[in-house]
Order: structure tokens, then sequence, then C-alpha cells
């Protein structure tokens, strides 16, 4: 054997051992909403359905519009601001691109 094994990185992303230098960069996660749009920071989005916002007796209505969203770290869900709820996360399979 002649040492070559060593050269070889491996790639937890892919699964694969790769040569040095070939490493992938960690891919930039696209975020989605409900219909597969992509979404922005600054993005609005509107409800598409009703959602008990939990801690509060307040029910958040389908068709409400949400705006100036900010992504978070997970794809899963988004950070934004309502008129009488402030600190809200929404989850991206409950809301749709305006």
């Amino acid at each position: 054997m002649t040492g070559d094994d060593e050269s070889y990185v491996y790639d937890e992303a892919t699964g694969e051992w790769l040569p040095p230098g070939a490493a992938s960069a960690p891919a930039a996660v696209v975020v989605r909403d409900a219909a597969g749009n992509a979404l922005a920071d600054g993005d609005a989005v509107t409800l598409i359905k009703d959602l008990k916002v939990k801690g509060t007796s307040t029910t958040l209505k389908q068709g409400t519009v949400i705006r100036s969203i900010r992504l978070t770290d997970n794809p899963d869900e988004i950070d934004c601001r309502h008129d009488t709820i402030k600190g809200l996360v929404l989850r991206t399979e409950f809301v749709r691109k305006r």
C-alpha cells in the first residue's frame, strides 16, 4: 500500500471519498413554501389554513398576509411578525408566497 488513502477526504454530505480539494462546500439551502416556490428574506406570504397560535387564544385565519418574513437556520420554519403576535415562527408547509 502506498499511503494514497490518506489523501482522500470523506464527504459526509454525499457519502463519497473525494480527492483533496474536491470536497464540496455546503450548498445553500433553498427554503420553499407549500406550493414549492422559493422564499427569501423580506417576502410576503399568505396562510393556507387556519392556525391556532400556541400560548395565546389567537387564531390566524386562512388568507392572512404576513409581510417581511425572515429565513431561519431550519428550512422548514420562517420567522415573522404579525400585528397581534410578535416573535411568530411559522412552518413553511402552511404558507404560500404572494
